[in-house]
């Protein structure tokens, strides 16, 4: 699988945290809706998507918790809902696909703020994907 695919695999996850999150739906609703609204039929792209969507979804509260414990002066729910998303997809690939490792996470999830989130979110998010990586190695 190639760098662009799995970004592309990340991307689509978030949008579908995005979609359950704004959009109060549930895992289940999500899935029979999301794909309908897209042509993406690369089998690698859609089914990296999807694990992390399952692992995000799965560990929720987990994740939750993790991205919480390490917001400075933030409440999860006041932030803008893609960031908040693209910090749920990152911890989940950290938690759910221990191969790759923390800083390719953290770059690819900052390629994809840069992309979906206001350009002030980039460094936001980068302390906060760092702080959580370190707490992760921190648990190995």
């Amino acid at each position: 699988m190639t760098t662009g695919t799995r970004r592309k695999s990340r991307e689509l996850a978030m949008q579908m945290l995005f979609q359950g999150d704004l959009g109060k739906q549930t895992p289940e609703q999500v899935g029979k809706t999301f794909w309908l609204a897209r042509e993406e039929s690369d089998f690698e792209v859609r089914g990296f998507a999807e694990d992390l969507y399952r692992v995000a979804t799965l560990h929720a509260e987990e994740i939750d918790g993790l991205i919480v414990q390490h917001l400075v002066n933030w409440r999860l729910e006041r932030m803008p809902g893609v960031d908040r998303n693209v910090l749920r997809v990152a911890a989940a690939e950290m938690l759910g696909f221990k191969s790759t490792p923390y800083p390719i996470i953290i770059n690819e999830a900052l390629e994809i703020a840069r992309r979906y989130s206001a350009p002030e979110s980039v460094s936001f998010l980068n302390g906060v994907l760092d702080a959580m990586a370190k707490e992760l190695v921190k648990r190995i």
